[in-house]
């Protein structure tokens, strides 16, 4: 028979008592960033409010978005400021 403990994994105990170690895993734009905990892989984006919020499927769908019409708004960006440079 299996024993079965309550017990947290080490590492999600380790953030429980000291917290979480957040690192920047992906640059979205220039103000939404994703994060993720060093120790128990917890993510964490940022939402419109600037808040940090569960990386939940909604908020990486919305991120995906975001960050393709960010690319777009930029590289077009690029492409005028280097055509009126020409002339």
């Amino acid at each position: 028979m299996k024993k079965t403990s309550n017990a947290p994994a080490p590492m999600k105990l380790y953030c429980s008592l000291f917290g979480h170690n957040y690192e920047v895993s992906k640059k979205v734009t220039s103000h939404v960033k994703e994060y993720t905990c060093k120790c128990c892989k917890r993510q964490l984006t940022t939402n419109s409010n600037g808040d940090l919020t569960e990386l939940t499927p909604k908020f990486k769908e919305i991120n995906s978005i975001l960050e393709e019409m960010y690319l777009r708004r930029t590289l077009r960006s690029q492409e005028k400021a280097y055509s009126t440079s020409i002339y």
